[in-house]
C-alpha cells in the first residue's frame, strides 16, 4: 500500500526496529508454543522448574508483544501529527482561488474524516503486522513436524484468506462510495448550520433541504455503510469457522490418515488455535487500512500546494512609491467570468474609492490587487520593477485588508508577527467606539461575540495594529450605522492617511465620494478612473447602472 511505503520512506530505521520487535515476539510465541510441545505434551515434565519457566516465557511474550504494539502504534500516531500537520501547511501555501473551488466542506472532510480513518488504521496495524508474521513463523515451525500436514493445512488457510480477500475487496469498494458521499454529507451539514436563520424563517426551505438533499444523502451512506459492514462481518465469521474446521482437520490427517501421531495432531491444533486470534483480527484489521487508503488519495486528490516547513520570510519595501497593475487580466477556471485588462497606478498615501454594480468584478480586483489572485497576464510592478513570481509573499506583505466575509482572529499582532503597539491598540479602540465592548489581555481579545459592524471593527483594529503602508477595505462601512459611517468617512479615513497609509476602499456610500483622493469604477470587467463631471455626477444611481 501507497500508505505504507511512505511510512517506510519518512521513518525507515524506526520502521525496521518496530518489525524487530515483531519479529521477536513472533518467534517467541512459537517458542511457547514448542516449550509446550516438548515439555508438556512429547516430554511430560513432572519437575517443580517447568512452571516458572513457562510463566517467565509467558510474561516475556506478553511485555515484547505489548512493546512491538505500542511501538508500532506510537509510529503511526507520529506520522498522523505529521500528514496533519502538512497538510494544513499545504492548505496555507494554496493559492486562495484553488482552496475556494475545493470548497471549505471539502477540506473539513478532509481534516476531520480522512485524518481519523488514517489514525484508526495505525491504530490496527499492529493486529495486521502481528497476524501476518505468526502466520509466516507458525508456519516455518509446523513444517518442521509434518509437511504433508503442513501442505493441506495451508491450502485450507490460503482458501481461507483468499475468499476472505474477496469479501474484504467489497467492503473497500463500498469504503469509496462512502467516501464521497460524506463529501455530500459534510455540504448538507454547512447548509443547516451556516444558513440556520434562513431555514428558521422558511420553513418549506428547511424542509426541502432536509428531505430532498441530507435524507437521500445519509440513505445512500447508510446502504453502503451497512454493504461495507456486511461484507466486513462476512469476511471475520469465514474466517472463525475456517480457523476452527481446520484443528478438526489436522485430526483427521493424524488419527484417519496416519500422518502423524496425536501428539502433532495436538500441536497443529494448538498451534492454529493460538494463531486464530491474531489472524482474524488481521483479517478485521485489512478494511480500515483500505479505508485509510481511500482517505490518503482523497486528500492527494486535492492537489495543494507541495509542502514546505518553513513559513517565507517577506522583504520589506519601507520606501515604495508607485504600485502599478499593467495589462492585468484575470478569469476564474471555470471561465464564468473574467476582469481586464486592467490599468491602474496607485501612490503611496492616496485615498482611493472604488464603486461598481453587484458582478462588475470589484472584489475580484480586490484580490488581484492585493496578491491573493494571480493574473493570467500582464503584471503587477512596484516602482516600475516587476514582482518575483517565486517570492509573492514580498508584494503581500505591503496590504492589510478587511474584506465582507471576515474572520475575526483573537490575537493583535504587530509588524513582523510580534507583539501589538498597546498605544495604538488603545487609541484606535477609543476611536472605533469599542472601548468596554472588547476586552483585551495581553493582546488577545478575550470575547468575540460581537455584531457584524462591531465584527468590522475589530477587524480593522487587526490590520491597523499589523502596521502594514496599504489597507484594502471592502464595503467595510456598509454595516456600520449612519453616525458611525460618517465618522468613518470624515475622521478615520483622514487619520489613516495621516499615518501614511494608503488605503483602497470598495464603497457604495456615494455622499462620501468627495473625501477620495481619486474615484475608480468598474463595469463588466473593465476599470475607469472617474474624473471631473464623471466624477460629480456620480450618485447611488452610478453603482447601480449595468454592471
Amino acid at each position: 500500500m501507497e500508505l505504507l511505503l511512505l511510512v517506510w520512506r519518512q521513518y525507515r530505521w524506526s520502521f525496521i526496529a518496530v518489525m524487530a520487535l515483531s519479529l521477536l515476539s513472533a518467534a517467541l510465541g512459537i517458542g511457547l508454543i514448542a516449550f509446550i510441545n516438548l515439555r508438556l505434551i512429547e516430554n511430560v515434565d513432572f519437575s517443580l522448574a517447568v512452571l516458572p519457566e513457562f510463566l517467565g516465557l509467558l510474561l516475556l511474550l506478553m511485555a515484547v508483544t505489548l512493546g512491538s504494539q505500542l511501538a508500532l502504534t506510537s509510529l503511526g500516531h507520529h506520522f498522523v501529527y505529521r500528514l496533519r500537520g502538512e497538510f494544513i501547511k499545504r492548505i496555507l501555501d494554496t493559492q486562495v482561488e484553488r482552496i475556494e473551488k475545493l470548497g471549505s466542506a471539502a477540506l473539513l472532510a478532509g481534516l476531520t474524516s480522512d485524518v481519523r480513518n488514517i489514525t484508526t488504521a495505525f491504530v490496527r496495524l499492529p493486529e495486521l503486522v502481528q497476524g501476518v508474521i505468526l502466520t509466516l513463523g507458525s508456519a516455518a515451525y509446523l513444517g518442521c513436524l509434518s509437511g504433508k500436514m503442513l501442505a493441506v493445512a495451508a491450502v485450507w488457510v490460503a482458501v481461507t484468506i483468499w475468499v476472505g480477500f474477496v469479501l474484504v475487496a467489497r467492503v473497500y469498494r463500498h469504503m469509496a462510495s462512502l467516501r464521497e458521499t460524506e463529501d455530500q454529507l459534510y455540504n448538507d451539514y454547512q447548509a443547516v448550520l451556516e444558513g440556520r436563520k434562513e431555514l428558521t424563517l422558511n420553513r418549506e426551505r428547511a424542509e426541502y433541504l432536509f428531505n430532498q438533499q441530507y435524507v437521500p444523502h445519509a440513505r445512500e451512506y447508510r446502504h453502503h455503510i451497512i454493504r461495507a459492514d456486511t461484507f466486513h462481518l462476512s469476511a471475520v465469521n469465514w474466517s472463525n469457522i475456517m480457523m476452527l474446521g481446520a484443528i478438526g482437520l489436522a485430526f483427521w490427517m493424524a488419527n484417519g490418515l496416519g500422518w502423524a501421531d496425536t501428539n502433532v495432531a495436538a500441536t497443529f491444533s494448538l498451534t492454529l488455535l493460538f494463531l486464530r486470534t491474531p489472524l482474524l483480527s488481521a483479517i478485521g484489521a485489512l478494511p480500515t487500512l483500505l479505508s485509510a487508503q481511500v482517505a490518503f488519495n482523497k486528500l492527494r486528490q486535492f492537489s495543494l500546494a507541495p509542502f514546505r516547513a518553513e513559513f517565507a520570510n517577506a522583504s520589506d519595501r519601507p520606501d515604495w512609491q508607485t504600485l502599478e497593475l499593467r495589462d492585468v487580466t484575470f478569469h476564474y477556471q471555470d471561465n464564468t467570468f473574467g476582469i481586464g485588462p486592467i490599468n491602474l497606478t496607485l501612490a503611496r498615501g492616496e485615498l482611493v474609492f472604488l464603486i461598481g454594480g453587484n458582478g462588475s468584478g470589484k472584489s475580484t480586483l480586490a484580490m488581484l490587487l492585493t496578491g491573493l489572485y494571480q493574473p493570467v497576464s500582464g503584471q503587477i510592478l512596484v516602482d516600475g520593477k516587476p514582482l518575483a513570481a517565486e517570492r509573492p509573499e514580498d508584494y503581500r506583505r505591503l496590504f492589510s485588508a478587511v474584506f465582507t466575509d471576515v474572520w475575526l482572529f483573537d490575537k493583535l499582532l504587530g509588524p513582523a508577527g510580534q507583539e501589538a503597539d498597546p498605544r495604538l491598540t488603545d487609541k484606535w479602540l477609543s476611536l472605533l467606539k469599542m472601548t468596554g465592548k472588547v476586552t483585551l489581555e495581553n493582546g488577545t481579545i478575550l470575547d468575540l461575540r460581537l455584531s457584524k459592524g462591531q465584527k468590522k471593527r475589530v477587524a480593522l483594529l487587526l490590520a491597523l495594529a499589523e502596521a502594514r503602508d496599504i489597507i484594502l477595505l471592502d464595503e467595510w462601512a456598509a454595516d456600520q450605522d449612519p453616525h458611525f459611517r460618517r465618522e468613518f468617512y470624515q475622521v478615520l479615513l483622514p487619520l489613516m492617511q495621516q499615518m501614511g497609509k494608503t488605503v483602497f476602499a470598495i464603497s457604495h456610500d456615494d455622499h462620501y465620494f468627495m473625501h477620495a483622493d481619486r474615484l475608480l469604477e468598474m463595469r463588466s470587467g473593465k476599470l475607469t478612473e472617474l474624473t471631473g463631471e464623471e466624477r460629480h455626477a456620480a450618485t447611488r444611481d452610478a453603482v447601480s447602472r449595468t454592471a
